[in-house]
């Protein structure tokens, strides 16, 4: 037995005995409590106070939305399951540096998605304790990673944080599925805090979509997964983009396993994928290729350049991209796989190998909440 368990174990001598309160004698920090006057809570946050409060925060641009809001039935039962009695969502963004997002360079856009997420995260937090501070109950789910992992291959995410953008208008769905700000284009970072309490006015989505229709991240995509007509090929794009992620990393994982001795290994994965993955647990998950939000024009402050000057946005930001040799992951047979043939011929295909994922046994869905 350790030491530290042992009864006989003496207190530190500035220790203070554990004393449970009575009736007649409470404990002193629920004397003290109850000699306080009683809280009178807020009914509702004012709207103004409370944008003022989340742009003091560091948020570059925030809006109100009420859970009941027609478009997010599927979100209560987990905004609920997460903070109880949830009523409404405050949603917004922070600008991330656009020179990094539209490098060739991918450690930069790297550095830059969870720097910008990292500030998201600090901000949130900051709007949360002052809001407690006043009574009210406030959470904030990650930017990004973590999940609730453990109900991969579905729903993983607290919250959705591009339906709260766009009913908060922040924006709208771009043909490349990233929300564009009216104003800082696909260059933001999405975060969401769940409120115990409603708001004296809520946002309305904005009236037009930012999405200028250009077709750059059609052509830019290196899997095709963006098509022109509106369709959207997502498991092209995850397999890709989140080559080390979630069932792709599973899949490195058995590769490791299966590998019969280092060479068997290095026949399967080649020493720079390697270091990838070593990177992407060191640092974060990386992203392969965020090309589609690189080359957007869309936005106020963003279009301007590209308007003025097209061939200069196509010669040093979307050339250098289509033209980056890179390992591309894509299925067998897929039709990923004959995009990068057809389109890009100076890419290597890669094929990843696959886990599949059983279906959640274990905490698969939020319990229902009836508010």
């Amino acid at each position: 037995m350790s030491d530290l368990n042992r009864p006989e174990r003496q207190w530190n001598p500035l220790h203070v005995p554990v004393r449970r309160g009575t009736p007649e004698q409470p404990h002193p920090t629920v004397a003290a409590a109850r000699a306080q006057p009683a809280a009178r809570p807020r009914p509702e946050l004012d709207a103004d106070w409370l944008r003022e409060l989340c742009l003091a925060a560091g948020v570059d641009d925030v809006g109100f939305v009420a859970l009941e809001t027609p478009g997010l039935e599927g979100e209560r039962d987990y905004v609920r399951e997460a903070l109880p009695g949830t009523r409404a969502l405050i949603g917004f963004c922070l600008r991330t540096s656009r020179d990094n997002l539209q490098s060739r360079s991918t450690s930069a856009a790297n550095r830059d998605v969870a720097t910008t997420q990292e500030l998201a995260h600090e901000a949130a937090r900051r709007i949360c304790l002052e809001l407690q501070r006043h009574g009210v109950r406030a959470l904030y789910p990650a930017s990004g990673l973590p999940a609730e992992i453990h109900r991969f291959p579905e729903r993983s995410w607290v919250v959705s944080h591009k339906l709260v953008a766009v009913a908060a208008g922040l924006g709208q769905m771009g043909l490349h599925r990233n929300v564009i700000h009216p104003k800082f284009g696909t260059f933001v970072v999405l975060g969401t805090i769940l409120l115990d309490r409603p708001v004296t006015r809520y946002a309305q989505p904005v009236a037009s979509n930012p999405c200028i229709d250009c077709g750059l991240c059609v052509t830019t995509c290196p899997v095709g997964a963006i098509h022109a007509d509106g369709g959207f090929d997502f498991d092209a794009c995850y397999t890709h983009n989140n080559h080390h992620e979630l069932s792709n990393f599973a899949g490195w994982v058995e590769e490791v396993v299966d590998s019969a001795d280092a060479a068997d290994y290095r026949r399967r994965v080649t020493p720079s994928e390697t270091l990838a993955v070593w990177q992407s647990l060191s640092f974060q998950p990386q992203f392969r290729a965020g090309y589609c939000v690189a080359v957007c024009p869309a936005g106020s402050d963003v279009v301007g350049a590209y308007l003025t000057d097209p061939e200069a946005h196509a010669r040093d930001i979307v050339e250098p991209l289509r033209r980056k040799p890179e390992y591309v992951y894509v299925d067998a047979d897929s039709a990923a796989a004959e995009h990068v043939r057809t389109r890009f011929p100076h890419k290597v295909i890669r094929h990843p190998r696959r886990v599949d994922v059983p279906e959640p046994a274990l905490d698969p869905v939020p319990e229902h909440h009836d508010e």
